[in-house]
């Protein structure tokens, strides 16, 4: 119908709808609404459905003549206009207590997400009984109600016309469903900013008289939609636009999660089974998530939709997507989690790649260095180790000992900023793992040209300290220099040669190379002596070393620490970080020394044993410090201390070199003390880490070696009682561990004991003991 014809239609009886209006609370509204529509009309700027659609409040009845133009008089709905809309979607007023107002309606309510149309044939107080379309018999809280008939049915009919008259209902309501288009109901309103009720939103769709069929219609399609509008109060809201795109957006992202679930659970659960899957559309997002999980459990953002991932291929424990990761080959069976929790970068980037091959095959510059070439050097490490960080040397005349100590001078290649000092600090250590090393640095510098190789001029900052033959300090010096290694020793060639060396005193320019590793092993001794003269703490344990074989539980294997080629290399870094110290308190270098109270209490080592010792004492020390002020380090028994003798493997390390290099340059240091506190924060967290990483990997790899020695005994050290257990430490392996108390039976800390391994699970990092029996003393 055209705007023109309405427009008369308007005009003619706009005095009557004024003085309908009179005294309705809503005129102002009425009005507005019929001049904007008659401006809107003659502009024909909205189509003239819409239009036509926003004037149904106005004429209820209507009807056609043969012109096609409304032949009765404009009308309003005085029902709707006058009387205040509805807080409840109930058509009928609420029941006097008592009554039985009802019965004979027709009663909807939502189950399962649909309406049930039924009809009330008894009403009491708080309960409604009512007849079902399939002929049942319930009983409902009028409280689920939600919408009541206006109009009653003769319950004293026959059922079956009862349930005919049911089914007529369903039908016609569900018709009437069918021809509401919800979103063009939200266009005509979702202007207003105002809510409506569903009589008036009824209206509005179809334009005639409604009964409750038509209300009953509207409802059922906005409560299906469940996008353009929300109900409160018994009121219907239409959604903003922004809401609405909204909803459309999470719709679809919920259908695309469905597809996911359905596709990822049928995948998983042929993984499951070993049987060969094709790859889904959405595999790379499903292992994401199975990884997620694995590391992180319950605290994954999405763990709602990886546990329905799970329970729909049929797992029921989450701890089962560690062997579908290892199934898929995304994991190894034994990988390392607490580095993917903490996202450690094993590789390095294009770029830091780039920069170390293109300082690995820089000119080295050995101006004004001081040649050390000549005196003969030697290295002392592991079988496996590649980045040498330091070589020593010793030159003996009649009177003196002439000790060197050779640290690698890696300052000289990353420069303080530069790509790979923003590498080597992000990293802050290198990590040393059984079966798999991080390196700070990329390996053609930590590995070759910074690494103090065999037969290569290398670039170091050597400590040039003069002893009397008793042991006895004289002087020291730092000094860059260029240093060549001879020999590469490693712990047990050293000491063999030391156990074939004669008794006798040490031949000077003509002793041989064991000669001088044993006059090396004496002065590390004596160093050791002077430290805990001065109150130094021996703490060291054993460490655990795994040989690894394909197919096969790694043997473990203990390696003593204090060993007299271990003991050289201690002490000669503990010695050249103790007078680097000084070196750099006395000259007013800032660095950051390592410092370390007096422990809460200094235990003796008594019968219960040296390991009981260990690891009680360890529990007085205090907290390892990172200052700028020199003060004492207690447990070496040293007066200051840093660490600068493996600045290929830590930061902190070539950070301190960093700083000596600029003094004997005559330029200001690079980092105040400011900037080093700075360094210290940013490091020392990362450091804690990796120890942690560290100890927990050793752990892992014990808990698999006693995973297949279930039902073997080992010894035991009790270290603490408590009310159901006691704590105790496994002998052969350092690892501390709980065993249940038993009746009867009581320990006493630092009792030795046997007990025997129930289960063990590296994954889970747990492990089950039981008492066997009491450990000899000579055990």
């Amino acid at each position: 119908m055209a705007g023109h014809f309405i427009i008369p239609l308007l005009t003619e009886h706009m005095p009557v709808v004024t003085k309908h209006l009179e005294g309705c609370p809503r005129i102002d509204f009425y009005c507005d609404q019929l001049q904007i529509l008659m401006a809107a009309l003659s502009s024909s700027k909205r189509p003239q459905r819409r239009l036509l659609l926003r004037l149904r409040p106005f004429w209820p009845c209507r009807s056609r003549s043969k012109s096609g133009i409304f032949d009765l008089p404009l009308k309003l709905s005085l029902d709707l206009a006058t009387k205040p809309f509805s807080d409840s979607l109930l058509c009928n007023a609420k029941k006097a207590p008592g009554s039985n107002m009802n019965e004979g309606r027709i009663i909807e309510y939502i189950d399962q997400g649909r309406f049930v149309c039924t009809l009330c044939l008894q009403d009491r107080v708080n309960r409604l009984h009512l007849l079902t379309p399939s002929n049942r018999l319930i009983n409902l809280s009028p409280k689920r109600a939600v919408l009541i008939s206006g109009s009653t049915i003769d319950i004293l009919r026959p059922r079956e016309e009862l349930l005919e008259k049911l089914n007529q209902a369903e039908e016609a309501r569900n018709r009437l469903k069918g021809r509401i288009d919800v979103r063009e109901l939200w266009e005509l309103t979702k202007d207003e900013n105002q809510s409506f009720d569903h009589k008036y939103l009824a209206n509005l769709v179809f334009g005639e008289s409604i009964d409750d069929d038509h209300i009953s219609a509207l409802v059922r399609a906005l409560f299906e939609n469940h996008l353009h509008f929300k109900m409160k109060d018994g009121r219907f809201h239409p959604n903003s636009e922004e809401r609405v795109n909204l909803i459309i957006k999470q719709r679809e992202e919920e259908a695309l999660k469905e597809e996911w679930l359905i596709q990822g659970s049928a995948w998983l659960k042929d993984v499951q089974a070993g049987r060969a899957a094709e790859d889904p559309r959405y595999r790379d997002d499903i292992v994401n998530l199975l990884i997620q999980l694995a590391l992180f459990g319950k605290e994954v953002p999405d763990f709602k939709y990886g546990k329905e991932l799970l329970s729909r291929a049929g797992i029921s424990d989450i701890r089962e997507t560690r062997n579908l990761l290892i199934r898929l080959g995304v994991w190894e069976e034994d990988e390392n989690l607490d580095l993917l929790r903490l996202g450690i970068e094993a590789a390095f980037t294009k770029d830091q790649l780039d920069e170390s091959a293109r300082l690995a095959e820089s000119k080295i510059d050995f101006k004004g260095r001081e040649d050390l070439r000549q005196i003969p050097a030697l290295t002392i490490d592991g079988p496996l180790t590649r980045d040498f960080d330091d070589a020593l040397s010793l030159e003996m005349t009649e009177d003196t000992l002439d000790l060197g100590i050779h640290i690698a001078d890696v300052a000289a290649f990353i420069l303080q900023d530069s790509i790979l000092d923003r590498t080597a600090k992000e990293r802050a250590s290198s990590l040393y793992m059984p079966r798999r090393q991080i390196s700070m640095l990329p390996p053609d510098l930590s590995q070759d040209a910074l690494s103090l190789k065999q037969g290569c001029d290398r670039q170091a900052i050597s400590l040039l300290a003069r002893f009397d033959k008793t042991g006895k300090l004289l002087d020291y010096r730092l000094a860059p220099s260029v240093v060549r290694v001879q020999d590469r020793l490693t712990y047990d060639e050293v000491n063999e040669m030391l156990g074939t060396v004669g008794p006798g005193p040490v031949l000077g320019h003509h002793a041989s190379q064991a000669d001088i590793l044993k006059q090396m092993y004496e002065l590390s001794r004596i160093l050791r002596h002077e430290r805990i003269n001065r109150g130094a703490l021996t703490l060291s344990l054993p460490e655990l070393h795994f040989k690894f074989e394909t197919g096969s539980t790694p043997p473990i294997e203990v390696v003593d620490q204090n060993t007299p080629s271990r003991m050289i290399v201690a002490e000669f870094m503990i010695l050249y970080n103790c007078l680097i110290a000084r070196f750099c308190r006395d000259n007013l270098i800032p660095v950051l020394f390592r410092t370390q109270e007096e422990p809460g209490e200094r235990l003796t080592l008594e019968e219960s044993g040296y390991l009981y010792y260990v690891f009680q004492q360890r529990r007085k020390l205090r907290r390892l410090q990172l200052s700028t002020t020199p003060n004492p380090h207690s447990v070496l028994g040293l007066d200051v201390y840093v660490q600068g003798t493996s600045p290929i493997r830590r930061y902190l390390d070539l950070v301190v070199q960093r700083q000596i290099k600029d003094f004997f340059m005559g330029k200001e240091p690079v980092c105040n003390e400011k900037q080093l506190e700075e360094i210290g924060m940013t490091i020392e967290p990362v450091i804690k880490s990796f120890d942690t990483i560290k100890r927990n990997r050793l752990r892992y790899w014990v808990l698999k070696f006693l995973s297949r020695h279930q039902g073997k005994e080992y010894r035991a050290v009790v270290l603490d009682e408590f009310k159901r257990k006691y704590r105790i430490v496994l002998k052969d392996f350092f690892l501390v561990a709980e065993i249940k108390r038993q009746n009867g039976i009581i320990f006493k800390p630092g009792e030795k004991i046997f007990v025997e391994v129930k289960n063990a699970d590296p994954w889970e990092d747990s492990i089950e003991l039981a008492y066997v029996g009491e450990m000899n003393d000579g055990m």
